[in-house]
């Protein structure tokens, strides 16, 4: 959180609303400016308060490189590095309104190569220009994932045990509590997550104590975490109902909860990047909002999914596809959040294997599996798993029920042509289980950021 992102995208997305909206939001300050020589190339490291867009651009006669950054302006306590290599001077100025415009000054002709690095390991939004000599050998330009160290961050996932104290939840026949079931998991599926590599697992109950529904989301929130799964052992009049379900957030629940952060201004602001709405017009302050909420919901339903397809390898699933239901507890608007319920507690076969650890071990490595092969497919920039994706890239995939020739070229970040010639396929129909050979990517090609209703459920 998304930390990157409300989780995954929807900062990148505001970063562009921002880009085009500069009236509105409060510009990018340019903190430092650093230079230095690795022997084969100089590099300009641009120290930003915040994302900005940018334009890099050359000019001879005489050599100079220039570097346009909209919506942004010099800090106040700015510092500037001595000139080094092949830059004889730095100056500044403004092209317009708006926007902050550095010069080099150069001794000889260069060739720019550029990225912009998130937030990483406590250092802020930087921009990078490689200066190399015009006249070099091109080489293979750094990816921000070639820049992530092996030391990256974990993903954080907050992991929710329903009910809890004077809210016992739903009650089996054979008087087994909601509220013991749901803990018992969430602290299984909490030490699988933490013995993981590249994964962190935190508790929002740890103990039989109540929690209200919204301080639970809160929770997670203020941990900055990256997921948040709550688990939940459904009921039902009928005890012959049966098998595990995995909610996400209603359009009607997202609308209600959109409204309220609408009405509370100050403490909005941070969903848009630390924005303000105080000063914002009712239309442009529900235009952020909705941009973050909307990929925090695609985010859910992407884990979700996931998760689904887990869980129906290992149990009965009540329904085929992910629901939604206007769950509390889903209603995080820049947290991916999902709902898992494991069973129906009111069906006695069902309460008896949710007593046997061994079937709660079970569920939980579902569960995981579905959140693993998540982030493993679209890594959080900044961490572990991003920094490994760019390093050891899968060189295969296994087919599960759902997958497509499309989907799974897309995931690895490889063209389906591609993935039909490394495998001789003669057709783009697939059978569960079998194993696809993943292409290596061709030189210059990006890597993919690869960076699931019961009627009236009752409150979670």
């Amino acid at each position: 959180m998304i930390r990157p992102l409300p989780s995954f995208c929807a900062k990148a997305v505001l970063a562009v609303l921002f880009a085009a909206l500069p009236a509105f939001v409060a510009a990018a300050e340019l903190t430092a400016l650093s230079l230095s020589e690795t022997g084969a190339y100089s590099r300009a490291e641009f120290a930003l308060s915040g994302p900005t867009e940018y334009k890099v651009f050359t000019l001879a006669n005489p050599d100079r490189l220039v570097v346009d950054l909209q919506g942004s302006r010099l800090a106040s306590g700015y510092r500037e590095a001595s000139p080094t290599g092949p830059v004889a001077l730095v100056r500044t100025g403004s092209p317009g309104a708006g926007a902050l415009r550095v010069v080099f000054d150069l001794a000889t002709a260069v060739r720019p190569k550029t990225f912009l690095l998130s937030p990483a390991a406590g250092a802020g939004h930087r921009l990078v220009i490689e200066l190399h000599a015009a006249d070099a050998a091109p080489s293979t330009a750094k990816t921000l994932q070639d820049m992530v160290p092996d030391t990256g961050r974990d993903v954080l996932i907050a992991v929710d045990a329903g009910h809890g104290g004077q809210d016992p939840g739903a009650r089996g026949a054979k008087g087994t509590w909601e509220k013991q079931i749901t803990l018992a998991v969430a602290r299984e599926l909490a030490r699988q997550i933490n013995a993981e590599r590249g994964l962190k697992a935190i508790l929002i109950r740890d103990g039989d104590h109540f929690i209200p529904l919204q301080q639970r989301y809160r929770k997670a929130r203020e941990a900055k975490a990256d997921l948040f799964v709550s688990i939940h052992a459904d009921a039902f009049n009928k005890p012959s109902a049966s098998g595990a379900s995995v909610f996400v957030m209603s359009q009607r629940g997202a609308s209600s909860e959109a409204a309220r952060w609408l009405a509370d201004r100050e403490n909005a602001a941070d969903l848009v990047g630390g924005v303000t709405l105080d000063d914002k017009d009712n239309t442009l302050a529900k235009v952020l909002l909705d941009l973050s909420q909307s990929a925090t919901m695609k985010a859910s339903e992407d884990v979700a999914e996931n998760v689904l397809s887990a869980l129906k390898q290992v149990v009965k699933t009540h329904k085929a596809q992910v629901e939604r239901a206007n769950f509390v507890v889903l209603r995080s608007p820049d947290v991916p959040s999902l709902l898992v319920e494991t069973a129906f507690i009111s069906n006695p076969g069902e309460e008896k294997k949710l007593n046997d650890p061994a079937h709660r071990q079970r569920l939980s490595a579902a569960i995981l599996a579905g959140v693993r092969n998540y982030f493993t497919a679209r890594p959080l920039p900044g961490t572990w798993l991003a920094a490994q994706q760019g390093r050891h890239r899968a060189s295969e995939h296994l087919v599960s029920r759902g997958d497509t020739l499309s989907g799974i070229a897309n995931r690895h970040g490889v063209s389906v042509a591609s993935l039909r010639q490394e495998n001789r396929l003669q057709s783009d129909v697939l059978r569960i289980g079998q194993r696809l050979r993943i292409p290596p990517l061709a030189a210059g090609t990006p890597g993919s950021i690869a960076a699931a209703s019961i009627a009236s459920p009752s409150p979670r």
